[in-house]
């Protein structure tokens, strides 16, 4: 390989570099805290823990619960990777399934699920879609290009700037119009 010979991306990273623009165009970390909650809600009350020669059942009478409470958390992080426009359905009822699941679901999982699903409901609700970088370099509204203060419009205002309709010059005095 000459050094005139340009280096080509590898499949990982071409992979990578995809990857990473999915997952930055969606609540992806909030879908991935409220899939991670569902695990604990659903695993303890079905898990037999070991201490010694003594087995712990965690079973409880909600069992039920606690897995249609998991399972709903898991489907709602699912849907918050593929289906970004239900963001906000999905974070509010992830943080109502996290509320349930704390006398449901043995304290919501040890209160690991619980604070996940909050916390990724949280996010879910709060996260909002970035905007596409602009092609062009930025054009801005200032009027003095030339180094001289910009000729003020006839009346007072200065037109490309006052875009409320609230300038003295046109009677409005502060006030708008209906």
């Amino acid at each position: 390989m000459s050094a005139e010979t340009p280096a080509t991306r590898s499949q990982f990273t071409d992979k990578r570099l995809l990857f990473r623009a999915w997952r930055g165009s969606r609540p992806f970390w909030a879908g991935l805290f409220i899939l991670l909650g569902g695990i604990p809600i659903i695993y303890f009350p079905y898990a037999n823990l070991q201490i010694g020669h003594l087995t712990l059942a965690m079973a409880t009478t909600a069992g039920a619960g606690s897995l249609i409470i998991g399972v709903l958390l898991i489907v709602l992080g699912i849907s918050l990777w593929f289906q970004k426009h239900v963001r906000v359905f999905a974070g509010v009822a992830a943080i109502l399934l996290a509320l349930v699941s704390i006398p449901v679901a043995n304290l919501g999982g040890f209160v690991v699920g619980f604070l996940l699903a909050l916390f990724g409901g949280a996010m879910a609700v709060s996260w909002a879609p970035g905007e596409e970088p602009a092609a062009g370099p930025a054009k801005t509204d200032r009027t003095d290009e030339g180094g001289a203060p910009g000729a003020m419009a006839a009346g007072g205002a200065n037109e490309p700037n006052d875009l409320s309709g609230t300038s003295p010059s046109n009677g409005a005095n502060g006030r708008h119009r209906a």
